[in-house]
């Protein structure tokens, strides 16, 4: 299976929202929710994929040559390449019900485990999701990070309780989630947080906590005060709020802001190549989160379609690797791109 093959599998399953397009860049699904457009007019998503397509990447072979090193650690953990799954809930609502978000985190979270990288699960207002996910999880040694939706602290703390159980390496929680209108007038309600309650959620946590909906300097300094090990530079996909800048127009300024805190710095949004893989870790990311992408491997080929795509970005990554004289991630340093 190549990833031609992935993609004409998956628009015959994926249901009438999703075009498994050649290109994922948000537009032919801009404006649909359900679906894995935006609840505005979705400008925002196809910003994040044109911004990471205006940087350019500086060539330079007149190096030593060798193999590129893409492997990365991560709160003890070491991975064989620097990006991550995200999180995604509603499949059944959102593409189709070929797979429910239980199936779905069970294909996922294995596939990449055995790839030598970490799903990042979704949560839901059906409880079973989180179960399932955390089951999930806990079937490939704690390799997964289950995300919580922000709802009110009674439901965080059984859902924290449950991710706990399946001995994830970290646990992250997507409070620009608070913007999805699915949401909205919820039991039990989700909503913003403040830093006295974002910090009370990181320490019901007890391993590294992962705050993913960061947009601002100021947002990322908040995030490092609740006690944040990382963050995720993220708009949730350009899905919750139009207008807003692309991930990677904000990402080197955040990074700057946390550099030398110990607080690591992930982003996502419009992230489809290895390439665009290189060009976050130039711009200061410490890792990538990919998510639609991953959504359509599943549709299109199961386990096997997941791994063809993971191969697919890490081929990529190696090349622009080794093209730009970088045998290590800690190689890849901003003079390598061109903004």
């Amino acid at each position: 299976m190549n990833y031609s093959d992935v993609l004409a599998n998956a628009r015959q399953c994926i249901g009438k929202y999703c075009k498994a397009c050649p290109v994922c860049n948000g537009v032919a699904c801009k404006n649909q929710i359900p679906g894995p457009g935006a609840k505005g007019v979705g400008d925002t998503a196809i910003r994040n994929y044109n911004k990471w397509a205006d940087i350019r990447v500086n060539m330079d072979t007149l190096c030593e040559n060798g193999t590129p090193d893409t492997h990365v650690e991560l709160f003890g953990r070491s991975f064989k390449y620097p990006f991550f799954a995200g999180p995604v809930g509603a499949v059944n609502l959102h593409y189709s019900d070929t797979y429910t978000d239980m199936t779905y985190n069970d294909v996922l979270v294995r596939a990449c485990a055995e790839s030598g990288i970490a799903a990042f699960t979704g949560d839901g207002t059906n409880p079973d999701v989180m179960t399932m996910a955390t089951k999930a999880i806990g079937n490939t040694d704690g390799c997964g990070v289950p995300t919580i939706k922000p709802w009110n602290i009674d439901t965080i703390k059984e859902k924290m309780a449950q991710a706990k159980a399946s001995g994830c390496f970290a646990v992250a929680m997507d409070v620009d989630a608070a913007g999805l209108p699915f949401l909205k007038n919820m039991t039990p309600p989700a909503g913003s947080k403040s830093v006295a309650e974002l910090a009370e959620i990181v320490k019901l946590a007890e391993r590294p906590f992962i705050v993913k909906g960061v947009m601002t300097v100021k947002g990322a300094l908040k995030a490092k005060e609740a006690g944040a090990a990382a963050i995720v530079v993220s708009n949730h996909g350009g899905r919750v709020l139009d207008q807003c800048p692309a991930t990677a127009e904000v990402l080197p300024e955040i990074a700057a802001a946390l550099k030398g805190t110990g607080v690591k710095v992930l982003v996502d949004g419009g992230i489809r190549t290895g390439v665009d893989v290189f060009k976050a870790l130039a711009l200061g990311a410490d890792g990538v989160l990919i998510c639609r992408p991953f959504v359509t491997a599943v549709y299109g080929g199961g386990a096997e379609g997941v791994k063809c795509y993971i191969d697919k970005l890490a081929g990529e990554l190696a090349d622009t690797m080794q093209m730009c004289g970088a045998h290590s991630i800690e190689e890849i340093t901003p003079d390598m791109v061109r903004v």
